[in-house]
């Protein structure tokens, strides 16, 4: 199992501890979690609906405080959303501005007067390429399927070129046939592009696929369950490499870890 060197990590949750009040006191959701993430490397948060992955991803992005404990990415602790940051949730329809444009919703990571018009343009133009979508930049998100909606949400979260790009269940609302492509288009931008991603997902066959290294958040309050290593070849294939022995191996070895949580 390779675990980062906290020195030398993109990211480095430390006894990240997350209380939220309500009308009888508090309600504890996360204890004690602590991993560090390597430059570059994929690592899914597995886990049961309602444990608190999307929680801890909202911290990592500098969205809401931890109760206890600390976040630190590139050296520098978060009490903000860091710079050069690719967030995509599930619900694009929430996320995408339905009176812009395609393009002019891809393009709002840019600050204003942060470059060019050209030069703005020229990068929009080659995150909606890099999704497949440069035939709808004049379009509007209600024009278009759930499935390219979503690969418009992807495209404005890679226009900045991040360092830190978080995933948030960002194929649960769309259609079986879909996030398998979905799956796919994100694997390979992430390859190609070498970004530090986290992805959050209930799905054990989803994490195994996509993942370099599965992180599984268990117990109530939760914390850190297992740190499970992907050994699969890349670039990986929906037929190949989910027809594989390792694949269906670690995939049992991930879901059985949550049962034996769960049961507990």
């Amino acid at each position: 199992m390779r675990e980062a060197a906290l020195a030398g990590s993109a990211i480095s949750v430390k006894s990240v501890s997350k209380s939220f009040a309500n009308a009888t006191g508090s309600t504890h959701v996360l204890e004690n979690v602590s991993f560090a993430v390597s430059p570059g490397e994929i690592v899914a948060l597995c886990g049961l609906s309602g444990v608190g992955k999307s929680t801890l991803l909202r911290i990592i992005a500098g969205l809401i405080p931890a109760s206890a404990g600390e976040v630190i990415v590139d050296g520098v602790r978060i009490t903000k959303p860091p710079a050069q940051l690719g967030f995509v949730t599930q619900d694009y329809s929430r996320s995408l501005f339905p009176w812009l444009t395609v393009e002019r919703n891809v393009g709002l990571p840019f600050k204003k007067g942060s470059i060019s018009k050209e030069e703005k343009a020229a990068k929009t133009a080659q995150a909606l390429a890099s999704v497949g979508l440069e035939d709808v930049a004049k379009l509007y998100p209600w024009q278009l399927s759930g499935g390219m909606q979503q690969r418009v949400a992807i495209a404005r979260a890679l226009v900045v070129a991040p360092k830190l790009l978080l995933l948030d269940e960002p194929f649960a609302s769309v259609d079986a046939h879909v996030r398998l492509e979905l799956e796919d288009l994100v694997a390979k931008l992430v390859q190609t592009s070498g970004v530090t991603t986290i992805l959050v997902t209930h799905d054990v066959d989803e994490a195994v696929y996509l993942a370099d290294r599965v992180i599984t958040l268990t117990g109530t309050p939760a914390t850190v369950g297992m740190s499970l290593e992907i050994d699969l070849a890349r670039p990986r294939s929906q037929t190949s490499t989910r027809s594989d022995k390792g694949f269906s191996e670690l995939r049992n070895t991930l879901y059985l870890g949550l049962r034996r949580s769960e049961v507990g």
